[in-house]
């Protein structure tokens, strides 16, 4: 087996797996501000053309055998890893999805415990969870059951039973597991577009005062989080002796009611079967990419107690929920991206090409 080494000068190595999308382009960039990282190592499945100080970059498609195989040779010396990959379409064809996430998350985890690396860090999700409160919040034990509807939450908490397992075969080894909430920035809203929304959402018209109502759906009450704000928490766990899970949000919490007013809008009641068929229908006929399990799912998580990640981490979020939803809705105007390939401004073809495929058909 490989075994760990400092880089010289002290500082620590470490490898981020799906370091291009919202998130990993988030923890990239506060590993190399961080002047006890030595040197960040960013996997995807395609090569960015952006690349901050004291970062490389390699390619692996983890969903492939041949990816998964080159991770053992690329985590030696390590002092962490975080993995971050993660696959939300097609929502059509779950088989997908599940190779990546799954298949390509448990070859993570094997690939480094086999180099032995001293902290595993993987992101997990409020989508984790089983359905709970809108009324109050819960901490870290509640339970990690998911929606089964929904092939995200499913595969979520799939991961959350690895792991049970893992750091029962593993204990020399930190595992840490973070739940953030819905996660946000201005550089991800295009991506965010393609992947939710799908092509026939106008952006630039998702400004205050244009849209006439917010639907105000039974159980529509959630947490959200800058990117920004979640990257500080990995790069802290990178550093801190902690293992275990850390539910990760913002206040307040969102619902109709907060959104109307940030878009100047008034609230409609819209209940929750036709909220469903509405989605359902756009999804059935490949006009949305977001199932209705999805929001099935978004319904029914529970709020999250984040004072475990207060105490032990040291960790508060720099930006409100509201800000974190006014930067990316900002985005959403301006067709916001960056120069990495998920989080492009724009893709091939643009929306028509979006159409065209099908939305939430191909990955």
């Amino acid at each position: 087996m490989a075994k760990n080494t400092k880089q010289a000068g002290g500082g620590k190595r470490v490898v981020v797996v799906g370091a291009t999308g919202n998130v990993g382009t988030s923890v990239v960039q506060a590993l190399a501000e961080d002047p006890d990282v030595a040197s960040v190592l960013g996997i995807a499945r395609r090569v960015p053309d952006w690349t901050p100080p004291k970062a490389e970059w390699a390619s692996a498609d983890i969903g492939q055998e041949s990816g998964r195989a080159t991770l053992g040779g690329r985590f030696a010396g390590a002092d962490a890893v975080i993995n971050l990959a993660w696959l939300f379409q097609p929502t059509h064809n779950p088989a997908v999805t599940w190779s990546t996430n799954v298949l390509g998350g448990i070859a993570v985890f094997r690939a480094a415990a086999e180099a032995e690396v001293p902290a595993l860090i993987h992101a997990s999700s409020v989508g984790a969870y089983s359905p709970g409160p809108k009324d109050r919040a819960v901490d870290e034990s509640w339970p990690t059951h998911g929606w089964p509807e929904a092939a995200y939450c499913r595969e979520k908490s799939y991961l959350e039973r690895v792991l049970d397992d893992f750091e029962r075969t593993h204990t020399g080894m930190r595992v840490v597991r973070m739940r953030p909430g819905f996660l946000f920035k201005e550089a991800a809203a295009s991506e965010q577009r393609r992947l939710f929304a799908g092509p026939l959402v106008p952006g630039r018209l998702v400004r205050p005062g244009l849209l006439p109502f917010v639907p105000d759906i039974p159980g529509l009450r959630f947490q959200v989080l800058h990117t920004d704000d979640a990257a500080d928490a990995f790069r802290r766990a990178v550093h801190r002796d902690v293992r275990g899970a850390f539910n990760l949000a913002a206040g307040p919490p969102v619902d109709a009611e907060l959104l109307a007013g940030i878009l100047h809008a008034r609230t409609v009641r819209l209940p929750r079967r036709a909220a469903r068929a509405a989605v359902s229908a756009a999804w059935g006929l490949r006009l949305v990419p977001a199932s209705p399990h999805l929001l099935g799912a978004a319904l029914t998580l529970p709020l999250m107690d984040c004072a475990r990640a207060h105490a032990e981490l040291d960790w508060h979020p720099e930006h409100t929920a509201v800000d974190a939803l006014r930067e990316f809705l900002r985005g959403l105007r301006r067709g916001s991206g960056m120069h990495t390939p998920p989080l492009a401004a724009r893709v091939r073809g643009g929306r028509a090409h979006e159409l065209a495929t099908g939305a939430g058909v191909r990955p």
